[in-house]
């Protein structure tokens, strides 16, 4: 029944089943919010400095998926994805609204030993640190998606409104400013 859906790098079982029973019964979107409203939120939130501000936004994201979640197709994109281009889209209307730009608050990121590999020597990370804050934001933002929330280069894509390929050749360029800065710091 599902064999079509295999396929994908994307896919989740349970992940497609909450799905289904959501769009027949919207009770049954609890599930998927209980899943993802923290990473939402914590997403929203290293754009917007506000607390309250970015969970508000957040909450107005899960409103727009439970109104849309009957024209949700999973396309090859998880429904993380789906969840994070209508918090991206809510980010740019937001700061539309305020008429300001946003960055990445590095401050904001949470580096652990499983996020940057083999790196356990705290001068080691310090430095990282350091070299992340020299860095412009859009490099950031690849970083932060392929390596902290491990999205495929696929829904990098969809997220940031680009190719594959050039969310590919993005985290590229982006590794080699990382390796640059650091190198120097």
């Amino acid at each position: 029944m599902y064999n079509h859906l295999i396929t994908s790098d994307c896919f989740d079982l349970d992940e497609y089943r909450a799905i289904q029973r959501a769009k027949e019964i919207n009770i049954e979107f609890a599930p998927l919010y209980n899943k993802y409203f923290t990473k939402i939120s914590n997403y929203i939130h290293t754009k917007i400095k506000d607390k309250q501000l970015s969970e508000d936004i957040a909450s107005q994201v899960f409103m727009k998926a439970l109104l849309n979640i009957k024209k949700y197709e999973s396309k090859g994109y998880s429904f993380g994805a789906w969840l994070y281009k209508i918090a991206h889209n809510e980010l740019v209307q937001e700061l539309r609204n305020q008429q300001k730009m946003y960055e990445v608050d590095i401050s904001t990121v949470q580096l652990s030993e499983d996020s940057i590999g083999d790196v356990y020597d705290e001068m080691h990370i310090i430095r990282l640190e350091s070299a992340l804050s020299n860095i412009k934001s859009k490099y950031l933002e690849i970083i932060r998606l392929r390596y902290y929330e491990s999205y495929s280069f696929k829904e990098i894509g969809l997220l940031l409104g680009i190719s594959e390929n050039s969310a590919k050749v993005r985290c590229f360029r982006a590794l080699e400013k990382l390796r640059n800065v650091f190198n120097v710091v």
